[in-house]
């Protein structure tokens, strides 16, 4: 498979996606035609133009799934980006529009694929990790399972500093081991994953991740790292 995905898709003082231009200009390096899904967020059109914007200096035409058979243009695709918004609404929409199966069979055949944000929570498993409000209820959880290990973009540590009494990202992530056989990969902002084939790696901001698994202490990864060992966890 040929994987990008990223935790975030705006840097602070940055415009949209230009923290990862190197890293986009690598996977979109063959690529002329791109469909983008644009279902995480309601406005489909202006959330579509934005993509185009960004990606126009790349070369690469964006077409949005909405604007036909969605089926139909996805497996006509050169590439595929799913983007950010609130991860229910997307897992939702895919499954109304049968885009599960679709795009996993076209990915697994060698089709590249973009993820930021939501779109990057729905490359795993499950949206279980998201840290969106359910604002709809999808039909299932199961999202595209294009890695075997679940993902939790914008990982944020606790702020030892913060009055708020409530659950850090930290002590969330720690709950879903309780439910659920790990790892979950945290994030953080400015940082992704590049997937190609076999081999996974961590890049981005120096920032790096932090990996939790059931019964073991979390643990900072350096970016750079080399996790292609995650890609032989049992599937969630």
């Amino acid at each position: 498979m040929d994987l990008l995905l990223l935790s975030n898709s705006t840097a602070p003082g940055r415009g949209y996606l230009e923290h990862a231009r190197d890293a986009l200009a690598e996977i979109l390096e063959p690529i002329t035609e791109l469909v983008f899904v644009p279902y995480a967020l309601a406005d489909h059109d202006g959330y579509t133009a934005q993509v185009a914007r960004a990606l126009e200096p790349f070369g690469v035409r964006v077409t949005g799934a909405h604007t036909g058979p969605p089926a139909d243009l996805v497996r006509q695709a050169e590439a595929i980006f799913i983007g950010g918004g609130n991860t229910f609404r997307l897992v939702a929409r895919l499954h109304t529009e049968g885009l599960i199966d679709k795009v996993r069979s076209a990915v697994e055949s060698g089709m590249p694929y973009i993820g930021s944000s939501a779109g990057t929570n729905v490359a795993t498993p499950s949206l279980k990790t998201t840290n969106d409000m359910p604002i709809v209820e999808p039909d299932s959880f199961a999202a595209l399972g294009l890695v075997p290990f679940q993902i939790n973009p914008h990982y944020l540590d606790p702020d030892p500093d913060s009055t708020h009494q409530g659950e850090t990202r930290e002590l969330r992530l720690l709950q879903y081991l309780e439910e659920n056989p790990g790892p979950v990969l945290g994030l953080r902002e400015g940082t992704w994953l590049r997937r190609k084939g076999h081999i996974l790696t961590l890049a981005g901001e120096p920032a790096g991740a932090r990996l939790f698994d059931r019964g073991s202490e979390p643990v900072d990864l350096a970016t750079g790292a080399d996790l292609s060992h995650l890609l032989t966890c049992s599937p969630r």
